[in-house]
């Protein structure tokens, strides 16, 4: 006969989720924890003293320190207390069959309900709905269209850091070109009022250069014949679009379209979730969080306008192992895949992560792992991790899953981070590299590469090597600012790391890799204490930023909440004050600010009532154009009555040359010879052929372009009158490996002056920058302030993708030359076809200005 004993209604109450595990009244097993960490029991008690009660909390709990057990007893002890169901919320179904192993071994009710909702047993919802277990779910069956979960007393809110990537994503339509072209080629036909000729062209046909890499915006709302034909279109798609429409559909007016040449996105900036009952009904919703942040990362992931946080009671934060970060790229005359490769020999066993997607990752796994080493990815792990972790050897590669999953011990001793976690969305990546909104996305960026890096040390006596592969990624940590908004053990960790890797000879990076995995008396005495030594000198603090974007937060969400019920004045009267607020920053808000400022200006035409909304609506537009850092504010369509924004100075200049030659004695037969060589001088890295291709590219973007005589000058020099200069030192011959040298540098400081003396002039045109090209993008941090203010660097890539534009626009040129138009028509073609493409000098000298050599400017 079964046991009996008191039923749920008259369980015993405790007065904290610790006193609950303390007391012994959970029947634990064997394989439970041995106790608590002292952290985990200071969360527990400040938790139960001050926030029982507060609607959406924040808990800090860094990646490798513990957070489902303080996570689940929080739950256990609240169920205990018979106030209604109980959930635990996890971003993947793998997750969540570890978080009920968990509650299992810790002797909790727990009953998992993930995937389909008809396949659910009766009796477990029975049992969640009466608060007889805690029910273990999914982000995803929380954020649908139709959840099924009871309207709970309290979410818990797993791995919350993830939440854009789970929860944000959930409302977007997402169309993958290569998965479903049909559908991908429907809607770029519905979007044709957004776009020229040339560029629809571009996108239906094969991918080139220019066109492949960029993403771009279109507010539908801004035409009012096209936002009811997409709405139409979207309405006739199949599975899976239906369900991803029915979570916008009632505020698509106020969604953004992302467009690129392999998708399209349409999602609102922030997600709605104020409209989903289960989460926004919740009396509480308690957010585990490896990092809190100070930008309001978790405010815009989960919609929720104010989220208090409750950072660790101990003012050190718990160790979670230790990492020995491996920089390929800083070593010296080293092929960096090569020794990634002999790193993960080793063990031949190894955990990549990367934001390619799913076939590029496996394939870069496949590449890294030695002969006859085992391949994982995606479905290996979707049903847990046991097939990779059981397995003698295996190289295991997932994108986009720096959260999530544990590799403790033995398991695996080596993770790959390659590449710059930025742009794992098309929003990501418009944010990115459109509009150059960087610190909106830094806060995120950062937790990607700390959870990453943190997969394979889930406790303090674990140690794994992390090797750092990419230049991009390379990059990011040269900058001083990325390392110290870093807890300070692993701002130790990487600085250790980059000191030695820096110059140092392949085979003393291998030897000192074996030195760190046999963890014996050599790592404790040699290594051990230098990493101490980093960590005394270490000080976290918040990056440029990040408090004008915390302090905005609150107004954003408020701002597209009311957007998506079409409550357009209010709506655009909140995000000009986000706007104002993310002003704050200063210059390293600016790109995010003109972005609000621009789409403030759309709500309010869009909702205007009297003359004067309609003129203020005009000049919000005028103030994002102000303050745009990125060429995407010249492609956006004009809303009606708006004044045509001037051009600058050199875009004239450009535009009349290109007309003048046009209009003259035209060889269109030299013209295509000229692009096809300029073309192939582009795709190669001799330098002769090199740069000469450089001043044909300067010449067919309306510049006189030539390269200066004499010793000292720049390989191709880019003129537009008086109003702008351009002195491009190429460096093609260089690879990708090691540091960008000290003495191309020095050579680059000196060139635009030198031009100037040449030409008879005292100074350039102000703002005139110089550029360095090379596929070196890593500066060494004691060189980059020896670079002037206006030294920029960027790659041989994207050089090559304004070269495809500009083939593109030429080439359509002399198609419509024939056509005989008057002047003034022809002309403004010109400006159009140079605008949407990026090719006014403007759009060009900002796509190359991308990367300052000089910090802090």
């Amino acid at each position: 006969m079964p046991f009996v004993g008191k039923t749920r209604k008259t369980q015993q109450q405790f007065d904290t989720p610790e006193e609950l595990y303390l007391r012994g009244a959970l029947p634990r097993t064997s394989d439970a924890v041995s106790g608590l960490w002292i952290h985990q029991g200071d969360v527990l008690r400040t938790y139960a003293e001050k926030h029982g009660s507060t609607p959406d909390l924040a808990l800090e709990l860094p990646t490798g320190t513990g957070k489902t057990l303080p996570g689940l007893l929080i739950a256990e002890w609240m169920r205990r207390k018979s106030e209604g169901p109980v959930l635990y919320a996890t971003p993947t179904k793998q997750l969540a069959r570890q978080v009920l192993a968990t509650a299992t071994t810790e002797g909790m009710a727990a009953r998992l309900l993930v995937g389909n909702h008809r396949l659910w047993s009766a009796a477990d919802e029975a049992d969640v709905d009466g608060g007889e277990a805690i029910a273990i779910t999914t982000y995803s069956s929380i954020f649908n269209s139709s959840p099924k979960l009871p309207v709970p007393r309290l979410i818990v809110l797993d791995d919350a850091h993830a939440g854009e990537q789970f929860v944000g994503e959930q409302y977007a339509i997402t169309i993958r070109r290569y998965g479903a072209e049909a559908v991908y080629l429907a809607i770029l036909d519905v979007l044709r009022p957004f776009l020229s000729g040339l560029q629809i062209q571009r996108l239906q046909g094969q991918p080139d250069p220019g066109a492949h890499h960029q993403v771009r915006l279109i507010l539908p709302a801004v035409a009012s014949d096209a936002l009811p034909k997409l709405d139409v279109a979207l309405s006739q798609l199949g599975e899976p679009y239906k369900f991803q429409l029915a979570m916008i559909r009632s505020g698509l007016a106020a969604c953004c379209v992302y467009l690129s040449y392999g998708s399209i996105q349409i999602r609102p900036m922030i997600p709605p979730t104020f409209e989903n009952k289960v989460f926004s009904d919740a009396r509480q919703r308690v957010y585990l969080s490896a990092t809190l942040g100070a930008g309001g990362e978790l405010e815009r992931a989960f919609g929720r306008a104010e989220i208090t946080r409750m950072p660790l009671p101990t003012k050190t934060p718990p160790r979670s192992g230790r990492r020995l970060f491996v920089f390929p790229d800083l070593v010296q005359d080293n092929d960096a895949v090569s020794l990634t490769r002999e790193i993960i020999g080793i063990t031949d066993k190894a955990l990549v992560l990367t934001q390619e997607s799913t076939e590029d990752t496996e394939d870069t796994a496949r590449a890294l792992a030695g002969e006859g080493i085992p391949v994982f990815g995606k479905d290996a792990v979707e049903d847990g991790l046991s097939t990779f972790v059981q397995a003698e050897k295996g190289v295991l590669g997932l994108a986009n899953r720096y959260d999530g999953m544990d590799l403790p011990g033995d398991a695996c001793r080596v993770v790959v981070l390659l590449g710059k976690p930025d742009a794992v969305s098309l929003q990501e990546k418009f944010l990115s590299e459109r509009a150059r909104a960087n610190a909106a996305l830094s806060e995120r960026m950062r937790t990607r590469i700390v959870q990453g890096a943190g997969r394979c040390t889930r406790g303090p006596n674990d140690y794994a090597v992390v090797v750092i592969a990419g230049t991009d990624l390379t990059r990011y940590f040269s900058r001083l600012e990325n390392k110290t908004a870093l807890e300070p053990e692993l701002q130790a960790e990487i600085q250790f790391g980059w000191e030695n890797s820096k110059n140092q000879n392949p085979a003393d990076i291998i030897d000192n890799v074996r030195t760190f995995l046999e963890h014996g008396a050599d790592w404790r005495e040699g290594g051990e204490p230098l990493v101490a030594e980093f960590r005394e000198e270490a000080e976290k603090i918040d990056p440029p930023g990040a408090v004008a974007l915390g302090e905005s937060a609150r107004l954003e969400v408020s701002a597209w909440q009311l957007a998506f019920g079409e409550n357009w004045i209010e709506g655009s009267r909140q995000l000009e004050e986000a706007a104002r607020t993310v002003g704050k920053g200063a210059e390293v808000t600016r790109g995010y600010r003109a972005l609000l400022l621009y789409i403030a200006g759309v709500w309010l035409h869009l909702g205007a009532e009297s003359e004067a909304h309609r003129a203020h609506a005009r000049q919000l537009i005028r103030d994002a154009e102000r303050a745009t850092r990125g060429t995407w504010f010249k492609e956006m369509k004009d809303l009606p009555d708006t004044e045509e924004v001037s051009l600058a100075g050199a875009d004239t200049v450009a535009i009349n040359a290109i007309v003048a030659r046009l209009m003259g004695q035209l060889k269109p037969n030299k013209i295509k010879v000229d692009l096809q060589a300029m073309c192939a001088g582009l795709a190669q890295d001799n330098a002769a052929p090199y740069e000469e291709a450089l001043t044909t590219l300067g010449t067919y973007l309306g510049a006189n372009a030539f390269k200066p005589a004499g010793q000292g000058r720049c390989d191709s020099a880019w003129l537009w009158d008086t109003a702008m200069w351009l002195t491009i030192e190429a460096k093609s011959e260089q690879h990708s490996d090691g540091f960008l040298p000290l003495k191309d540098i020095r050579q680059a400081n000196t060139q635009i002056d030198q031009l100037a003396a040449d030409q008879g002039l005292d100074h350039p045109p102000a703002g005139s920058p110089t550029l360095l090209v090379s596929d070196r993008l890593t500066v060494a941090p004691e060189h980059a302030p020896v670079a002037n203010p206006n030294v920029y660097l960027a790659s041989t890539e994207t050089v090559r993708q304004i070269a495809g534009d500009v083939d593109a626009v030429w080439r359509d040129l002399l198609a419509t030359t024939a056509q005989q138009e008057p002047v003034h028509i022809f002309r403004r073609h010109v400006q159009d076809l140079l605008t949407e493409n990026g090719c006014l000098p403007t759009q060009v000298l900002d796509r190359l200005m991308q990367e300052r050599i000089r910090p802090g400017e």
